[in-house]
């Protein structure tokens, strides 16, 4: 069975490094993005089965991001997890409104917990 892979669109090095690493461990194929512009010149040329995105982004912001991805019909399928600094009502709302499936504020959550939840996520769980 092909590993599932998932794609980080994430500018903060260190931090997309973090959560790339521990996605590697449990055996997930990791696809990296430092922006909106990066990330949807990946999905042209693969499919991930699952997209984590920060929304504050250089360039293409990740509502931005977002809206392009569930637009598209060769994209539209693939759930996306909003994983940001943000989270104020009106920011989770939004993103969930063009078509994320979750919204986690990076400080309260472990990358043990990014992980279960992207298990969930794919599992069908959520």
């Amino acid at each position: 069975m092909a590993k599932e892979s998932i794609l980080i669109v994430e500018d903060d090095k260190f931090f997309r490094d973090l959560v790339s690493k521990k996605l590697e461990k449990n055996g997930f194929e990791m696809l990296l993005a430092a922006d909106s512009k990066e990330a949807l010149t990946l999905l042209e040329e693969k499919k991930p089965s699952l997209i984590i995105s920060d929304l504050i982004l250089p360039g293409l912001d990740g509502f931005e991001l977002i809206s392009m991805v569930k637009k598209d019909e060769k994209t539209k399928h693939i759930p996306i997890i909003v994983l940001s600094n943000l989270g104020q009502k009106d920011e989770i709302e939004r993103a969930k409104s063009l078509g994320a499936v979750d919204f986690m504020v990076k400080v309260n959550f472990t990358p043990d917990e990014i992980v279960d939840k992207i298990k969930n996520v794919l599992s069908g769980k959520i």
